[in-house]
């Protein structure tokens, strides 16, 4: 097997159990350990992983997100169902603003139902879903194009963003705890600032496992956003812990869908 059809087979593993172990892949793939270790190393500097002891993961931590092209992969119909529920906040001949991310990805195809709108954002996957929509206005921001979140980012994208208003801004994350949300890069978390700071109203979007979790960087309070979407309900313990901030949470079940 060549290098790089074992790498994406380890990509592959990483999509279904989120974790690997290097011994297994040795293993798996009749090579050494050290081949192991170089091919780790390399998805780890393209930001497809993070490196842990025996092994890799694709968990996030305070300072990793898995590259755009997993996350793509990963949680589907969570992804539906808080789509679904957030375009009811959504009606004909309004302005949108939606981020980057996987989850906002699912979301920007789904606005076609609500046409005619305009549509702004950073988000790559979007953009190209998009761009030949009838009844869709899209301003694409442009900036530096960032291929692990898939989006443009940067002090252009930030400035066109200030000189832009939008009804409602969905703003996706991949950590909160308390009230915070949080986020690992810099360049994200200025650009979904960018997005709220222009927007009438926001709505956060965050799959029900991120919650509990911290980054590196604190993005916003949860107080910022008219609306919390997530796909689950929560542990008794963590939603009483929302109920005393005054946080009011919208579950989307995955079972609207059926």
């Amino acid at each position: 097997m060549k290098r790089e059809e074992r790498q994406q087979s380890i990509v592959n593993l990483l999509v279904e159990s989120k974790t690997v172990d290097l011994d297994d892949l040795a293993d798996r793939f009749t090579v050494s350990k050290m081949t192991i270790h170089r091919d780790l190393d390399d998805l780890e500097h393209a930001g497809v992983l993070r490196k842990i002891r025996g092994g890799a993961t694709i968990d996030a931590g305070t300072q990793f997100e898995s590259d755009f092209r997993i996350r793509e992969r990963q949680g589907h119909e969570a992804k539906l169902s808080m789509a679904r529920k957030a375009i009811q906040l959504v009606e004909p001949g309004m302005t949108v603003m939606v981020n980057d991310g996987s989850m906002a990805a699912v979301l920007g195809e789904m606005l076609v139902q609500k046409r005619p709108l305009t549509l702004i954002t950073n988000n790559a996957a979007v953009m190209e879903r998009l761009k030949s929509e009838s009844g869709i206005t899209l301003i694409a921001l442009g900036g530096i194009y960032s291929p692990k979140f898939n989006a443009f980012l940067g002090v252009v994208t930030e400035e066109a963003l200030f000189r832009l208003r939008a009804d409602i801004a969905f703003i996706s994350t991949p950590a909160v705890s308390g009230k915070i949300a949080y986020h690992m890069d810099d360049n994200v978390v200025r650009a979904k600032r960018a997005m709220m700071s222009s927007s009438t109203r926001k709505c956060l979007l965050v799959n029900h496992q991120r919650i509990g979790h911290t980054a590196l960087h604190v993005m916003a309070d949860l107080a910022d956003f008219d609306a919390v979407i997530t796909d689950s309900p929560l542990e008794a313990a963590v939603q009483e812990e929302f109920d005393r901030q005054g946080i009011t949470l919208t579950i989307a079940s995955t079972q609207d869908l059926t």
